[in-house]
């Protein structure tokens, strides 16, 4: 069985998936006359790929010490807030400096980034459970507040998963169904996609495609394969259809549905040693995805006033040169944020879980 650190593929996926939702902030700051072409339009669905990549990979990571009695729910909340939470927080200071510092300079800014109001639901990570009054600090932080709440539950999930782990055929065609239904039933009562929502219904914004993960992974593992043709002719036709159904503007159930296609065929591609989409330098984007996700909207404020300062642009359009400079430059920065913030605070909060479960035995014998 391989483990989660083998599944090249799905980590390379995860950039593709950040700089899909990048494309969809940054497209309207360009100087183009044209219309915004459809898959861009659709970059929101972005997140809907994570959603449904971390209820496949928490699955494959955790389900077995399900299974076994060996889960602990509190080492697997500190694991996960270890991994999202440093640069949550780094990010929501560093929106406030700057917020701070922008206001003491003149420049105009939304008064909603400083929502001080917003500030202990973001603080907690609970700003997309309907509890903070605005989308305050770093706005793209309302998705890793849904994940948030997604851990919290993770077991019912998990436990859904495997009382259909001998029926894995029937727990995708459910979690389509639900994923399906639910989106039908919010617009029609919301009067807006669940795919939009953000702050307000964030939290129920995840669960469909959390547990359509899920079900794709008991689907995966119930049935493994080693023909790689087949593997890498599903992943191909997925892609090309999520693209095609995208150019359109298809339903977005339709959309994310496929979506999930890809993530079981590249994970199959895994299962079969099929290297293609793993090679080191996608990976290694993949494993700054997250850095790109959350400092691209940072990063837009600061260049796009920036450049309109230096360059004299009326409306914040900027030239396609300058726009390429700033939709390339969000890669190294994330880099840097990656290897500066996310990565040794993650290893951080891993020592520390380690040095007090390491006190544990002698505590207890105390």
């Amino acid at each position: 069985m391989n483990d989660a650190s083998n599944i090249r593929q799905l980590t390379s996926l995860r950039f593709f998936a950040a700089f899909w939702v990048v494309l969809f902030h940054y497209w309207p700051k360009l100087d183009f006359d044209g219309a915004i072409p459809l898959f861009v339009q659709k970059g929101y669905l972005g997140v809907e790929l994570f959603f449904v990549l971390s209820g496949f990979i928490l699955c494959h990571v955790y389900r077995t010490s399900l299974e076994e009695g060996r889960f602990r729910y509190g080492s697997f909340l500190w694991n996960r807030l270890a991994r999202v939470y440093p640069l949550h927080l780094a990010t929501l200071v560093g929106m406030i400096v700057l917020a701070l510092a922008a206001t003491a300079a003149g420049f105009g800014i939304d008064p909603n980034i400083l929502n001080w109001e917003s500030l202990p639901a973001n603080l907690l990570l609970m700003q997309a459970w309907g509890l903070a009054p605005q989308a305050a600090f770093n706005h793209p932080s309302w998705s890793i507040s849904a994940e948030w709440f997604a851990y919290l539950t993770f077991p019912l999930f998990a436990w859904g998963a495997l009382a259909l782990k001998n029926r894995p055929l029937i727990a995708v065609g459910l979690a389509v169904g639900f994923l399906a239904g639910l989106y039908a039933l919010f617009q029609a009562l919301a009067g807006f996609p669940l795919t939009q929502a953000t702050i307000q219904w964030g939290a129920l914004r995840i669960v469909p495609c959390f547990a359509y993960g899920c079900a794709l992974h008991a689907l995966w593992r119930a049935r493994p394969s080693q023909n790689r043709g087949l593997a890498l002719a599903g992943a191909a036709i997925s892609a090309l259809a999520a693209i095609g159904f995208a150019a359109i503007a298809a339903p977005d159930a339709v959309i994310v549905t496929t979506l999930g296609a890809l993530i079981f065929f590249l994970a199959r591609m895994a299962q079969t040693g099929t290297e293609t989409f793993g090679n080191k330098p996608l990976v290694y984007l993949g494993e700054i995805s997250y850095s790109v996700y959350m400092v691209c909207v940072p990063w837009k404020i600061v260049f796009v006033n920036g450049a309109t300062k230096v360059f004299q642009l009326s409306d914040e359009r900027l030239p396609l040169g300058l726009w390429l400079v700033f939709l390339v430059g969000v890669v190294p920065l994330a880099a840097a944020s990656y290897h500066l913030i996310e990565k040794p605070a993650r290893t951080r909060m891993k020592l520390w879980a380690d040095s007090w479960e390491a006190r544990r035995p002698s505590a207890a014998g105390a």
